[in-house]
């Protein structure tokens, strides 16, 4: 699939964060051998879609980044594997600081000594499990001309007189037609932009940018609403955006657009341990809570004079720099306001993206709020609607990597929809190899996807499945809704519903599995029938046993701010 250039991004950066996969306990029980990074979706490594993305968006300079173990793999895999090898030039870069382990938080990683080198300009950062079939140059598009400062883009000097440019990130809702139980969501805050008198362009993402003002992973609010017998408010909150708009069922990509100030904020601010809850966290309330971008630097590293006393708003104290997990006043009081007296001052603050009224030059977080269904823009609201992008999401959960596989499997190919037409992530054919099928076979094109050197023998169902490279399916066997990766043997009248298999894996003949995991070069034993169940290697199973939960944002400690 071609990757056309459709916006110049002069000096953008992007780093992808490869984490260990702890979510994956059955195929990356060794992160080292087999980092979450390159677990197949759609028989594409993981890695590609973030890189595709970036590529999409006009953006070169891409850099990797991983534990020192898991180097070599990846090194390899970008080598190696056709996909990866595929991609435009110049090729991504990899980087595997000394201080990386399993453990380190994403905000950690940025603060490393070899990352801060590394960043020199404004920059993208995007997990390894992202699937995002968002436009990415759209993207881009809405954060210069909604929160970039082009003072700030066209300044060559360090002077920080020129107006800091801010942030956008991506937030995507998870109650879709094909919901994933237990999918993690997040508790975020946003307010509406002033209203532009300029139509957007049709087609734009103009009509769902707003203003972040709070954001927390979910499990966060529910553990500070259990230990505070409530949700904590503060005032300035409401005085400053009346209009709040609460998101309960949306989950943050980790999709972030960020300024080169973010480095230092990162780097000054050590208990800052993970981007989404705490870099992007803080930002969002700095904007707002009187007194906090003074204890976050902010004055300072945007180049401010202080102009406030650095007292905190509501009269609850000062306190120290905020850290995770910890409230920034240390009140257990649930507040309240009328705002009613104070409308028109809010109104008036929100009239500036710059912050409310309160002195704060704060520059906005923003974030696009993916719509669930498709709008149409101001400038076409009946006619020949927009459609909204089908897919964002992250891909980091079993079942999530088993339905997003099977979801992509039913894009039309490259063959079928024409390479003007087809979407960034079909494939070039639907059966890559159809001479591997023998007659008196059924596989469900509209819904399959098969890849190179598959053989299928007579007899045999494929419905609704994904089929890894060089994988054999016996005479037979029938496969419900199933990914299988590369190198997969399926016995004879075996009989499969939403299993995954991992690499080399053997099924024995007469095995009935369904809702199964089984490792790479597992073998089940021929006859087995089990459900819900994982087959691993007693090794694999002790790994499961260890501490693994590696950097992802979501690993971090609570953010328990004041709402």
């Amino acid at each position: 699939m071609p990757h056309a250039v459709t916006i110049a991004t002069p000096g953008l950066q992007a780093l992808i964060l490869c984490g260990p996969g702890s979510s994956f306990p059955t195929f990356t029980a060794n992160p080292d051998e087999n980092p979450k990074a390159l677990l197949p979706i759609a028989n594409r490594p993981m890695v590609w879609y973030p890189l595709d993305f970036c590529y999409r968006a006009g953006i070169t300079n891409i850099t990797l980044i991983c534990p020192p173990s898991a180097a070599e793999a990846i090194t390899t895999a970008l080598n190696t594997n056709p996909f990866l090898t595929s991609l435009p030039y110049p090729k991504a870069d990899l980087l595997s600081p000394k201080g990386l382990d399993q453990n380190t938080g994403t905000a950690q990683i940025l603060r490393l000594p070899e990352v801060q080198a590394l960043v020199t300009s404004d920059f993208l950062v995007l997990p390894c499990d992202l699937v995002c079939e968002l436009g990415a140059d759209k993207l881009l598009q809405a954060w210069m001309v909604k929160s970039a400062s082009l003072a700030d883009l066209l300044s060559h000097s360090e002077s920080p007189r020129a107006q800091p440019s801010g942030g956008l990130g991506v937030w995507y809702q998870t109650k879709t037609a094909t919901p994933v139980k237990g999918e993690e969501t997040d508790f975020t805050a946003v307010v509406p932009l002033p209203p532009s008198s300029i139509l957007a362009p049709r087609g734009s993402l103009f009509p769902n940018i707003s203003k972040l003002v709070y954001s927390m992973p979910t499990d966060s609010r529910k553990d500070l609403v259990e230990e505070q017998s409530g949700l904590p408010t503060r005032t300035s909150l409401l005085e400053s955006h009346p209009r709040i708009r609460l998101l309960t069922t949306h989950r943050d990509a980790h999709l972030y657009i960020f300024p080169r100030w973010v480095m230092e904020f990162v780097r000054e601010n050590e208990a800052l341990e993970t981007i989404g809850e705490d870099v992007v966290g803080w930002w969002a309330k700095a904007e707002w809570q009187k007194g906090l971008t003074t204890k976050l630097g902010l004055d300072e590293i945007l180049g401010y004079e202080q102009k406030d006393d650095g007292k905190e708003d509501d009269k609850t104290g000062t306190g120290g720099l905020p850290s995770p997990g910890k409230s920034v006043t240390g009140n257990n009081q649930t507040l309240s306001v009328t705002v009613k007296d104070k409308a028109e001052q809010a109104r008036k603050s929100e009239s500036t993206l710059a912050g409310p009224s309160s002195g704060s030059l704060v520059p906005p977080m923003l974030a696009y709020i993916h719509p669930s269904q498709p709008t149409s823009t101001a400038t076409a609201p009946t006619i020949n609607p927009a459609p909204a992008p089908t897919i964002i999401r992250r891909v980091d959960t079993s079942q999530l990597l088993l339905q997003v596989s099977l979801q992509l499997a039913k894009l039309p190919s490259i063959e079928e929809a024409g390479p003007e037409a087809a979407s960034p992530f079909a494939h070039v054919r639907k059966v890559a190899y159809p001479e591997g099928v023998k007659p008196r076979t059924t596989i469900t094109k509209a819904d399959s996807l098969v890849a190179e050197n598959v053989t299928v023998q007579e007899k045999s169902s494929v419905k609704e499945c994904v089929v890894g490279a060089n994988c054999q399916i016996n005479e037979g066997a029938r496969l419900i809704q199933c990914l299988l990766m590369d190198g997969v043997v399926v016995g004879k009248n075996c009989k499969l519903t939403k299993c995954i298999l991992g690499k080399r894996s053997e099924i024995g003949e007469g095995c009935v599995l369904t809702d199964c995991e089984v490792q790479e070069n597992m073998l089940v034993e021929r006859k087995t029938e089990a459900k819900d169940e994982k087959f691993m290697s007693s090794s694999g199973l002790e790994a499961t046993d260890q501490d693994l939960e590696g950097y992802s944002d979501d690993a971090g400690d609570d953010d328990a701010g004041l709402l």
